[in-house]
């Protein structure tokens, strides 16, 4: 099989209704929430401080005194900046500023952040002049309301521009089918792939019974039937499913529904609506092409944002603190043996996507060539392959083994997000095109330097116990248990138990 690292990895496996009551799973858009609720604070005590002239210390300690402005219109100011947050908040929410930014175009997403902040800036003033506030500077009002305006259009701003870059690349985007194979199934997938900055990438047609295929529908871009749509997705790692079989929807639609809800992937449909299942459901905007979600699966967004936050921060601390044993550990392979200083090799990231995955070398220079001499050797089952006693290892390979050292440089592949601290292990492509159909869920979530497997299991052969650790780890994902495999590894590492 050839493997390219502009592509999803999709390997060849063999695959193996009613009326349902409609239901929408949103992402909360917690992460954003947090972050308005935030820049309301910080710029309402900014524009206070300067207003007043004090430093942070001393108007805290006037807050506590109950002396910042005379009378009780600090307690009311406070009252109001917390209602103001909220309002904003709620605006925000429902004109829909919260939903992911490709739904949406820059003018349209401006537009809309300008009236949610002035909207709540006049609710402001409204509940300062009802509640009689009448000492407080009103130039602390009109200033706050105007820079957290403009303060939100920035972002939001910088974020798509964020947000557009990474989409280019490859990097956050969403893995699209669409059931269908007619001129509008034809005319979505080329709306898709015009507009680069619309976060899905197009992994083939369903084919529906009674469709014709359009002129420009190939034979090998249908993968599969409505029969196996789902084998089809769990085989190209696919986000969400697209509807788009105007004639063909009766019932079919139903059972779409129902098992989008058991494999967790999100089922749009591009209108109208039908068999009343979408009657209730919002209109979105994909670039310019109306849809109808009717299932949208749940992302913890706040726990994946902490999640990331902290990969950030561990790696950058410990490629710091680290950087001298880095530096003594590279000399001590260059004169060990010859050859690179770094192994790196392409690995299978989230989604089948291919990164190039960086270690110390541990072996000899020619080791992948020497692979098939001692496959005889190999102790663990099925995929997986590992000899304890390699003779392609060399002294000071063996070492940084035993306390898994080799590892370390891995932390530049979390500074790229292309790995995480806590995580399965990053599977090499060979391996892959031997995984079954349900091998394939440990590839849902970024791959990480250390796991549960490497903490609990590393020692068993089983290859089947390696899969179970690791879909219990994605199925139970929390930063409490990062957390704890973090601590559990630590003990790893210094009993030097790695192999």
């Amino acid at each position: 099989m050839h493997w390219n690292t502009s592509q999803t990895v999709a390997p060849s496996i063999p695959a193996g209704a009613g009326q349902i009551r409609p239901r929408i799973l949103r992402t909360s858009g917690k992460v954003w929430i947090t972050l308005d609720i935030c820049s309301v604070m910080i710029l309402a005590v900014l524009v206070t401080l300067y207003r007043l002239h004090m430093s942070l210390l001393q108007a805290n300690a006037l807050l506590m005194r109950g002396a910042l402005i005379p009378g009780r219109s600090a307690g009311i100011l406070l009252t109001c900046l917390a209602g103001y947050a909220a309002a904003l908040v709620l605006i925000s929410r429902r004109l829909n500023l919260y939903h992911p930014v490709q739904l949406r175009g820059f003018l349209h997403e401006q537009r809309l952040s300008l009236q949610a902040s002035l909207s709540s800036g006049l609710l402001l003033a409204g509940a300062l002049y009802l509640m009689r506030g009448n000492d407080i500077p009103r130039s602390i009002v009109v200033a706050t309301t105007l820079l957290v305006t403009a303060f939100l259009g920035m972002r939001r701003l910088i974020c798509r521009i964020s947000l557009h870059r990474s989409l280019r690349r490859g990097v956050g985007a969403r893995n699209v089918l669409i059931v269908g194979t007619g001129p509008y199934a034809s005319a979505v997938r080329q709306h898709l792939e015009r507009g680069g900055c619309l976060g899905h990438r197009f992994q083939g047609f369903i084919q529906v019974p009674g469709e014709e295929a359009a002129p420009k529908v190939k034979p090998d871009e249908i993968v599969g039937d409505i029969d196996n749509v789902f084998d089809c997705a769990r085989m190209r790692f696919v986000d969400e499913i697209l509807l788009t079989a105007p004639n063909s929807r009766k019932g079919m639609t139903a059972v779409l529904l129902k098992g989008a809800r058991v494999h967790g992937i999100d089922l749009r449909v591009i209108p109208d609506p039908y068999d009343g299942l979408a009657w209730q459901n919002p209109v979105e905007y994909i670039g310019q092409i109306p849809s109808i979600p009717i299932h949208c699966q749940e992302i913890p967004e706040f726990g994946l944002f902490f999640k990331r936050g902290l990969d950030i921060a561990f790696s950058l601390v410990a490629l710091v603190l680290l950087s001298p044993l880095l530096a003594a550990l590279a000399l001590a392979i260059k004169f060990d043996s010859p050859g690179p200083v770094f192994y790196v090799s392409e690995r299978i990231g989230k989604k089948g996507r291919v990164f190039h995955c960086i270690k110390f070398r541990t072996m000899v220079q020619d080791a992948d060539r020497r692979l098939a001499e001692i496959m005889h050797m190999n102790e663990r089952d099925g995929v997986l392959f590992k000899v304890s006693k390699d003779p392609r290892v060399t002294w000071l390979g063996r070492f940084l083994r035993k306390y898994s050292l080799d590892e370390l440089p891995q932390f530049i592949n979390v500074l790229r997000g292309e790995m995480s601290i806590v995580g399965p292990r990053p599977p090499l492509a060979g391996e892959v095109s031997r995984y079954d159909l349900s091998h394939l869920r440990r590839l849902d979530v970024t791959p990480g330097i250390t796991g549960l497997w490497q903490v609990q299991g590393r020692q068993d052969p089983s290859f089947a116990s390696y899969v179970s650790l690791d879909v219990t780890y994605i199925d139970n994902w929390s930063p409490w248990l990062d957390f704890k495999i973090i601590l559990r590894t630590i003990g790893v590492v210094v009993a030097g138990t790695g192999t």
